[in-house]
């Protein structure tokens, strides 16, 4: 009896280790197992993506499909997009509610991502600024944006699809951390479109990643820069914003 009580403790020590070790690890960067599982759905979303179906070129696609690259240099994003946000498209990574036009079109396009699982691609979403860069890389373009505003909502506001006079781009997660019962929302505008880079494959998905802290940010300032430099197309660089357009990092959000 003593021998098969050690082994039933011993079995509980380690269980309650294996535990707080993965709790540990969801605190200070994101939920393993899960991250290991987007990580194989992003390798697949990327082939998808520059294969795509007639139905995705025409931009009629179905749920389940490979649409986008987005990229936030700011917060060390580089997430291949899924259509779709139910529970399974979002295990495989950023996902675009089917409701909302695609990116490029006009009104308010609308992505939603995870922010402690499956990749945790907008982890960092809250530490956004105005004028922070998205883009949004497609077959047929690549979708420049610069953020105007932040805002916390409750779970069920929907006024935040409502379209504007201009063509939109809204990104979308819990907040906070850990909690459901809100979404912190980031607004941006279209500033340009540009030739796709879909096809280009000019930088591995793996080499961003190695840039990035445990955080998911980038790990210094001149990583930072090397993020900014690598995604901007030629001739366009480390150009400072617009203040006409309200691309300056030194207004914070609302």
């Amino acid at each position: 009896m003593r021998a098969v009580a050690r082994f039933v403790a011993s079995v509980m020590m380690v269980s309650g280790v294996l535990l707080i070790t993965d709790a540990v690890i969801t605190l200070v960067w994101q939920e393993p197992v899960s991250a290991f599982v987007a990580e194989r759905e992003q390798a697949a979303l990327e082939d998808a993506l520059f294969d795509p179906p007639e139905r995705v070129l025409r931009r009629e696609p179905l749920e389940g499909d490979a649409i986008a690259r987005i990229v936030i240099p700011d917060i060390g994003v580089s997430e291949y997009v899924v259509e779709g946000t139910d529970t399974g498209d979002l295990r495989k990574g950023p996902g675009h509610y089917p409701a909302t036009p695609l990116p490029g079109d006009p009104g308010t396009s609308a992505i939603a991502g995870h922010r402690t699982t499956y990749g945790a691609p907008f982890r960092n979403i809250d530490d956004m600024e105005r004028g922070d860069v998205i883009r949004v890389d497609m077959p047929d373009g690549t979708f420049v944006y610069r953020v105007e505003r932040i805002r916390i909502v409750d779970d069920q506001d929907l006024s935040v699809l409502r379209p504007r006079g201009y063509k939109r781009l809204m990104l979308s997660a819990c907040h906070p951390l850990y909690s459901a019962a809100e979404r912190v929302i980031v607004f941006a505008r279209q500033v340009r479109r540009e030739s796709s880079r879909v096809r280009a494959r000019a930088e591995p998905s793996g080499v961003i990643r190695r840039a990035k802290t445990e955080h998911g940010k980038p790990a210094s300032a001149a990583n930072a820069a090397h993020w900014r430099a690598s995604w901007a197309p030629p001739g366009e660089g480390l150009q400072p914003p617009n203040p006409a357009l309200g691309e300056t990092r030194a207004l914070r959000r609302s």
